[in-house]
């Protein structure tokens, strides 16, 4: 849901610059949550995480200051929108096409193969990550990170949607730690992303974020009880149509007629 929130956020009249930073919030609250059950499993690679957040801290600074720019300049609201059309976009065809061959394989008796992976293991600056079972070099989790914590200050969005499928099948991390470790990284760059959004601009509403982390939570406990009774490859394809839907409300609202026009003339008071 980190990448629903900003756009609906818009839906509903929320200035662009407010809808990153406050949603963001709502990221960081979520994350803590989940992180916090993954360490008492022990299925959190502290050091892989450590890792992927220097990386995002990296790109969560680049993207604020990105966004500050675009800010100044005025093109913040038509940058963001066009960034989550293109984004919604691509991860919802993606998503979708992922979910109905997950449906034709399991109604096939049959299982996805890992693709194996080789240049990955050929980079320098190798380390051993030895929750994850890895020994790899810090280059591939480095960049990783820089984009999540790009997309986190760009965009108010966790990142974890891109960062967990490059985890597992560009680091081939095992799935019992991915989680984890990517909500303990998440939780670092939106509360960074956050911080830095409310110095810069005061741009984060706290009632509104009160509002979220509430309304997240009780939207999670409704989610348990439905995903309890759905399949897997349900979820996903209504997810995917969810996330296409809202891409298409974007765009509309990029290209059709605003109802209310306006223009400023200069000298008149």
């Amino acid at each position: 849901g980190g990448f629903l929130i900003t756009p609906l956020l818009f839906f509903i009249g929320i200035p662009p610059a407010i809808a990153v930073a406050t949603g963001a919030n709502q990221v960081v609250a979520s994350s803590v949550s989940g992180v916090l059950g993954h360490v008492k499993r022990r299925s959190v690679d502290f050091r892989m995480g450590t890792v992927l957040l220097v990386g995002g801290l990296i790109g969560s600074a680049l993207g604020v200051a990105v966004f500050n720019l675009l800010q100044r300049l005025g093109q913040v609201e038509l940058v963001v929108q066009i960034s989550y059309v293109v984004m919604l976009g691509v991860v919802g065809s993606m998503m979708l096409i992922e979910s109905l061959n997950a449906l034709r394989r399991t109604r096939r008796g049959t299982r996805a193969v890992r693709r194996p992976h080789g240049w990955i293991h050929a980079l320098p600056f190798k380390v051993k990550f030895r929750t994850s079972g890895l020994y790899l070099s810090v280059i591939p989790p480095l960049i990783v990170g820089l984009l999540v914590g790009v997309l986190s200050a760009m965009m108010g969005v966790g990142g974890g949607f891109i960062m967990v499928p490059a985890m597992i099948y560009l680091l081939g991390m095992p799935t019992k730690v991915v989680i984890g470790t990517s909500l303990f990284q998440i939780t670092f760059v939106t509360a960074f992303t956050t911080l830095m959004h409310a110095i810069s601009y005061n741009t984060v509403d706290v009632m509104l974020a009160v509002l979220l982390i509430v309304g997240g939570v009780t939207g999670a406990q409704i989610g348990a009880y439905l995903g309890a009774r759905l399949r897997a490859e349900q979820l996903r394809i209504l997810l995917a149509l969810v996330v296409l839907a809202v891409c298409v409300k974007l765009a509309m609202d990029l290209f059709l007629r605003p109802e209310n026009m306006f223009t400023l003339t200069p000298g008149i008071v």
